[in-house]
């Protein structure tokens, strides 16, 4: 059983316009853990509110009024909401940490005061638009398969795809964990060496596009993430980030139905 720190203090008096969140929401708003493992670090006994351990991940709070406790510590309360956007480069990890101390992304945020973390995930060797947030219900939006939030990536493979190959992609394929869904596929270039393609996907699974070429014969040599939702990537240069625009926020708000 976890140790339970107690305490005297009770919470603040409610102010008008506060609303009672669910605690593994907040969990995940305050930038600790995804809901899921909320869920988790609930039952098990590690979370505390007002001083009273809670086991049931529904329970409602007020975030920033009730105290909050992990393990003992006292969560963080609001803080004002932050939203980057990177070019990621070659090479790094879409991780806070990494065992085997390759570069993590966050080593290429400089001077933002929040705890920042990212947006699903691109590979080691996946180049390109990447977001960072400390807003858990906006990055939950964007990353659950629900709401189908598109990314659009820049693919080169090796030799020169054939156009069934393209109609199989358009189509969706067939993968060890189930169908890849279909995508929207656009042909810029081929030769016998390589082909160049426009991918939009609206699954964020593990390597998909990857898998999905692989899938029909083709290995790719060069992925490039260039859009996500309404956002494009532009002229960002590579290891460069961003603040994104009130109304680019707002875009992706409406684009993923939270608004």
């Amino acid at each position: 059983m976890p140790r339970v720190m107690k305490t005297k203090r009770q919470g603040k008096p409610a102010r008008d316009g506060e609303q009672a969140r669910r605690l593994n929401r907040v969990l995940s708003s305050a930038g600790l853990t995804s809901r899921r493992k909320a869920d988790e670090w609930i039952k098990s006994g590690r979370v505390t509110v007002k001083g009273r351990q809670v086991t049931e991940p529904g329970i409602k709070v007020l975030w920033g009024v009730d105290r909050i406790e992990v393990d003992g510590l006292e969560i963080p309360g609001p803080s004002a909401r932050t939203y980057l956007m990177l070019n990621k480069p070659f090479g790094y990890i879409c991780t806070l940490r990494d065992p085997q101390g390759r570069p993590l992304i966050t080593d290429l945020i400089k001077d933002i005061h929040q705890r920042v973390y990212p947006v699903g995930r691109l590979d080691f060797d996946t180049l390109g638009l990447l977001l960072l947030t400390n807003d858990g219900e906006w990055a939950h939006r964007l990353t659950h398969p629900r709401y189908r939030v598109s990314r659009t990536y820049k693919v080169t493979v090796a030799g020169q795809i054939s156009y069934q190959a393209i109609n199989l992609l358009k189509k969706g394929v067939r993968l060890e964990d189930g169908p890849s869904g279909p995508s929207v596929v656009n042909l810029v270039s081929r030769n016998p060496k390589q082909s160049i393609l426009r991918m939009t996907i609206t699954l964020g699974r593990t390597r998909l596009v990857r898998r999905m070429l692989e899938a029909v014969g083709y290995k790719v040599i060069h992925l490039i993430r260039i859009s996500y939702g309404t956002l494009m990537l532009g002229d960002l240069k590579i290891g460069k980030y961003r603040h994104l625009e009130t109304v680019e926020v707002e875009a992706m708000k409406k684009h993923a139905g939270m608004a």
